[in-house]
């Protein structure tokens, strides 16, 4: 299954490189990002390994948990889009745009 990921996900990835720099500490941002793009994989064989996101209730909105990070992905026929990488603890939003 192919698995691509959004621009609003690249983003989040950028953002969260981007504060890690900030703090003096790039290479944690730098190694966060590089573990999670290897753990997405893991979703072209196991597509529905992720949860059914609470907030929406929705089969086709699914995430796996990256501690302290929620990625969230469409789990659409024949590919699996990410479409966030969001803190934890931050309130979840969808882009409007994938």
């Amino acid at each position: 299954m192919k698995v691509s990921i959004s621009n609003s996900a690249f983003n989040d990835l950028e953002t969260m490189i981007s504060y890690y720099t900030a703090e003096g500490v790039p290479d944690v941002g730098f190694k966060f990002a590089q573990e999670i793009i290897e753990h997405i994989q893991i979703l072209a064989d196991h597509p529905d390994m992720g949860r059914i996101v609470p907030e929406f209730q929705l089969p086709h909105i699914r995430e796996i948990i990256f501690a302290p990070f929620r990625v969230v992905y469409l789990r659409e026929k024949g590919a699996i889009k990410v479409i966030r990488v969001w803190r934890s603890e931050r309130p979840l939003v969808l882009p409007t745009e994938t």
